[in-house]
């Protein structure tokens, strides 16, 4: 009975227009940033390759006031979301050996492959603005307590969901474009005096996707922004959402690098985007599994769909590019960046896009200084 059950579910799915633009329009665009890969140099001269640097360790403490202990050399601290598996977990793997003190959900799996990893477990829920509030406070509390520098060197907003059913956050999002946009921008935004009071540059990656192309048009309202705006439609639009949800991450991103570039800093702050292609991952956890499945196996017949090793690498291209860099598109691996779609670099859109995204922050911080202050009168 399950498996009949699957099966009329995957129908269902196959009878939706989300199914055949996942199908046809993810696949299509796919097949373009390759071929914009392959061909980018002929048509212009502007570097596109950047090779990986070393990690900068932070500059040695010599004493601590409140202890009087001496330290040696110190960690740089990278912060990654979605890091209990998939890319999330490979990208932490990896960076744990490259030298970095990791942030992360879940350490288990990793310690167990990398014995001398330097690893931290905070839980932190991108849907929920208290959630990210608190993991912020918990953040800073260790840092203090653990007598490291008051700052964090590398952010990967790597967490993202592809949902199929029409749900509203308890903040009062839709939650897909909760999880993958107004939750990266809200970390992003309470852990950037972090970022700002590096010692050594510091960078922030955002992980975008290749369905952004699909976007035609964009109205960054609030309605839209935060999703309600999609309860309107008879059938849940999943596709469209996610694709909506990539495209405000690559615009938010531009924007924060033009906006940090202006600004003149000792240590500058970096922002790059990433897309790490199609790989085989839990992100299709929640489509049919008769959907799922065939998904993967089409990608793999047309020659599209890659390993978890060859996936992360753009990602970690992105994390480990020399630390001038900044305002890049990374996709393909080997270091290769390439240009995100016309709509993407439109400025005007980005400001008003992040001129919203500042309003429902504001809104969700005053929320939740106020229900802190009832929650201390009540104990």
């Amino acid at each position: 009975m399950t498996l009949v059950k699957e099966l009329m579910e995957a129908i269902h799915f196959a009878c939706t227009v989300s199914f055949w633009r996942m199908g046809i329009l993810w696949t299509f665009v796919l097949i373009y940033s390759y071929i914009k890969l392959r061909t980018q140099n002929l048509f212009t001269r502007k570097k596109t390759t950047y090779h990986r640097s070393a990690v900068l360790p932070l500059p040695p403490m010599a004493s601590s006031s409140t202890s009087g202990k001496t330290f040696g050399r110190r960690l740089p601290i990278c912060i990654i979301t979605g890091a209990t598996s998939g890319l999330g977990a490979a990208a932490a793997l990896t960076l744990s050996k490259e030298g970095f003190f990791v942030v992360l959900g879940v350490i288990s799996d990793i310690r167990r492959k990398n014995k001398e990893a330097h690893l931290e477990g905070f839980m932190v829920d991108l849907s929920s603005f208290s959630s990210i509030m608190k993991f912020k406070n918990s953040l800073e509390k260790w840092l203090l307590d653990s007598d490291m520098h008051q700052s964090v060197q590398l952010l990967i907003n790597n967490a993202g969901i592809l949902a199929t059913t029409s749900q509203l956050t308890n903040d009062g999002h839709e939650r897909m474009m909760g999880t993958n946009y107004i939750g990266p921008f809200s970390l992003t935004q309470v852990l950037l005096p972090l970022l700002k009071n590096s010692p050594v540059p510091s960078r922030i990656v955002n992980v975008s996707s290749f369905t952004h192309r699909n976007v035609s048009s964009f109205r960054p309202d609030k309605e839209t922004v935060s999703g309600r705006s999609f309860s309107e439609y008879k059938n849940y639009p999943c596709a469209e959402i996610y694709e909506y949800s990539k495209l405000c991450v690559l615009l938010f991103s531009y924007e924060l690098h033009r906006q940090l570039h202006l600004t003149d800093g000792s240590q500058p702050v970096s922002v790059m985007a990433v897309d790490p292609g199609a790989v085989k991952t839990n992100i299709m956890r929640e489509l049919p599994w008769f959907i799922s499945q065939a998904a993967f196996a089409s990608l793999w017949f047309l020659g599209l769909l890659q390993s978890r090793r060859v996936g992360v690498s753009s990602t970690l291209d992105a994390a480990l590019a020399p630390p001038e860099t900044s305002g890049l598109y990374f996709f393909g691996g080997n270091g290769r960046t390439v240009d995100s779609s016309a709509l993407s670099y439109n400025i005007k859109l980005s400001r008003e896009l992040w001129a919203t995204s500042c309003d429902i922050f504001q809104d969700s911080l005053l929320i939740y200084n106020r229900d802190s202050v009832s929650s201390e009168k009540a104990d």
